[in-house]
């Protein structure tokens, strides 16, 4: 992933820079985009307010939509003071506030850059945000909202990295094995995506159980048909966390292997049924 235009209906981006120069260009990118669809914008980061919007009224266009309320300038620290915990469904309230006044005032949908790196120091914070991350994205699936969610690499572990994301449809971290969000399809908890082995496994359970995807009749069913691949130890740990949770977790894929497995652990936790 080289830049953030034109990525489709469901714009959830991860973003890994170490070099202010490339994420600065990569919002106003993102927010450009999000402008010319008819959408209002907001750039969210930490800071003083005033040093943020000087830092956006220099890009092109973007002044003209400062003065008409088309963009927006909001400090992390004025809403989450450094060190805070985020309220998960509060913080999707919010964004789903502001998407229905924007579409109340004409514009046809709401576009969020936001430089998060404060929110996700500590193992609380990462916890909460993952699961903030993936309650957002479901709103997205079927609401006119897309964000732009920039992280700071150097002041960040590469677990942490991996994890947030991993929760994203979009992302330009290179080696993220799979991906673990929203999914469109009606009935479905998540969608899960690309290769789960020996290298991310851990990862893959670990994600399950920070973002809490809703199981739904008492079944945790995963959107799998994007998956190309899955070991025999992964599909265990996810047989562990099914029953863990006192639920079955059904794997809905089109990779031939998964049934296989599954028949011959006798796993009780993960039903796998193959899809086309």
């Amino acid at each position: 992933m080289q830049h953030t235009r034109d990525l489709g209906r469901h714009d959830h981006v991860c973003w890994s820079y170490d070099d202010r120069a490339d994420v600065g260009l990569r919002v106003a990118e993102f927010l450009l985009d999000g402008l010319e669809r008819g959408q209002r914008v907001r750039y969210v980061a930490a800071g003083d307010a005033e040093a943020l919007v000087d830092a956006v009224r220099s890009v092109d266009r973007i002044a003209v939509a400062l003065a008409d309320g088309a963009a927006e300038v909001a400090s992390l620290d004025a809403v989450d003071p450094r060190g805070a915990v985020i309220d998960p469904e509060g913080q999707v309230r919010s964004y789903a506030k502001a998407t229905d006044e924007a579409l109340a005032a004409g514009y046809r949908g709401f576009r969020v850059a936001a430089e998060a790196t404060a929110l996700v120091r500590s193992q609380d914070q990462l916890t909460a945000f993952l699961h903030y991350e993936h309650l957002v994205d479901q709103y997205m699936a079927d609401h006119p909202f897309s964000a732009l969610c920039a992280y700071d690499r150097t002041r960040l572990s590469e677990q942490a990295l991996e994890q947030l994301a991993s929760v994203h449809p979009s992302t330009n971290l290179p080696g993220v094995g799979f991906r673990l969000h929203a999914s469109a399809r009606p009935g479905h908890s998540a969608e899960l995506s690309g290769e789960v082995d020996m290298f991310n496994r851990d990862v893959l359970v670990q994600v399950l159980d920070r973002i809490r995807p809703p199981a739904r009749g008492g079944q945790l069913v995963l959107d799998a048909a994007g998956l190309t691949f899955i070991d025999h130890r992964g599909l265990i740990g996810l047989d562990r966390y099914a029953r863990g949770r006192d639920t079955t977790l059904v794997l809905r894929t089109a990779f031939p292997g998964a049934s296989r497995i599954a028949h011959l652990l006798d796993l009780h936790g993960v039903r796998v049924e193959p899809v086309a």
